[in-house]
């Protein structure tokens, strides 16, 4: 369906589509304004160019045995598959629709700051619509992303010190070349608008709205994704849970503070590399998260890289599942969430798993057990 404008969330301004990453008027973050479909459903083809896509979303939604959470939880729990996207992660849907806009709109190539999953994604949807593009990465992502991102031909930047140097350094790289921004924060509206199809396809397959909804975040894209996915169809949401890394949860920290505006991170301390975000000079944008998740009526949690590599053989081994460290802390906060007595024995649980565990290799050499033959 046709985009008719941009719309500032915070002061509610509107402006003709085009390539912009911020209100001119109050610097708010941008969102897509769409015509509806007469069905209510979006279709991919409503983000995505024929010749741009390869085959991303619509990822399955498996229901797994309830005892991973625990022996008292007698409830549902799901798991959304998002390492079925092309390149291995949910950040191939946001880029798929940002790189069609970019095009339309006659970018002459593509720039990402990343932490590694999204660079990858751009750098394969830049490979098969054969536009130059530049990722710009910190120096510490781990291997496995830096090899799949040069791997597609990207020229690969990086950075030294946390995600916030990368997402600043690309920021200026775009305004020097004319190279459209597609890094995956709320800056790219285009890319935002495409995550609603995540909320949409959960409740299809459920033909419900589940009680809860576990997301792993960053800045919080995908949340704003659910959030909205289940509001074009249901009219209503599922309580959603922002799980953070504790080695870097700005958003958190805000939310058990009772605080309305989130503040940056330090020093990120975590292996989960894709919440790694301190939200250095973009805050308003977990500001936004933070207020959707209690719109929801949810809360926001943080996890151990403990917590998280039980999550990760959880996943493998009871669900076959090979998820990154940050692809598993949704189960981690799902574990834990239940143990506190936030939610009931009998709710229904949808855990998001954002991330292959082929994108981080040395964190599953890491926490393998040590195993034993049989004499």
């Amino acid at each position: 369906m046709a985009i008719t404008s941009l719309r500032c969330t915070s002061c509610g301004s509107e402006q003709q589509p085009m390539l912009i990453y911020a209100c001119p008027a109050c610097k708010g973050i941008l969102e897509v304004v769409r015509t509806r479909p007469d069905n209510g459903l979006w279709a991919s083809e409503d983000f995505v160019a024929p010749d741009i896509t390869l085959g991303e979303g619509k990822t399955p939604l498996r229901s797994v045995r309830s005892s991973m959470l625990g022996a008292n939880f007698k409830g549902r729990l799901f798991l959304k598959d998002e390492t079925r996207n092309p390149s291995g992660s949910f950040k191939d849907r946001l880029v798929a629709a940002a790189m069609t806009q970019a095009r339309a709109f006659g970018a002459p190539g593509v720039i990402c700051a990343s932490s590694g999953n999204a660079g990858a994604a751009t750098a394969c949807y830049a490979a098969n619509a054969d536009i130059p593009c530049v990722i710009v990465c910190p120096e510490a992502t781990p291997d496995g992303k830096l090899l799949q991102i040069e791997a597609y031909g990207a020229e690969l930047v990086r950075v030294p010190g946390h995600y916030g140097h990368s997402f600043a350094h690309a920021k200026r790289l775009a305004e020097k070349s004319g190279y459209a921004n597609l890094t995956t924060t709320y800056l790219n509206p285009y890319g935002v608008d495409a995550a609603r199809l995540v909320g949409q396809e959960i409740h299809k397959e459920l033909d419900e709205v589940p009680d809860w909804v576990l997301v792993p975040t960053g800045s919080g894209p995908l949340v704003k994704g659910v959030f909205q996915g289940f509001m074009d169809v249901a009219g209503k949401v599922p309580r959603l849970v922002a799980v953070q890394a504790e080695g870097c949860a700005p958003i958190v920290k805000a939310f058990v503070d009772g605080q309305s505006k989130v503040t940056a991170w330090g020093q990120p301390t975590t292996f989960a590399s894709g919440i790694s975000d301190p939200l250095v000079g973009y805050e308003d944008e977990g500001t936004y998260t933070l207020g959707l998740v209690r719109q929801s009526g949810g809360k926001a949690a943080s996890v151990s890289d403990s917590e998280i590599r039980v999550a990760m053989s959880r996943l493998a081994r009871h669900a076959a599942v090979l998820a990154e460290p940050t692809g598993a802390s949704s189960l981690a906060a799902a574990c834990k969430l239940l143990e506190e007595g936030t939610f009931a024995s009998n709710d229904s649980v949808v855990c998001m798993v954002t991330g292959h565990g082929f994108k981080d290799l040395r964190a599953w050499g890491e926490s393998l057990p040590a195993t034993s033959s049989l004499a």
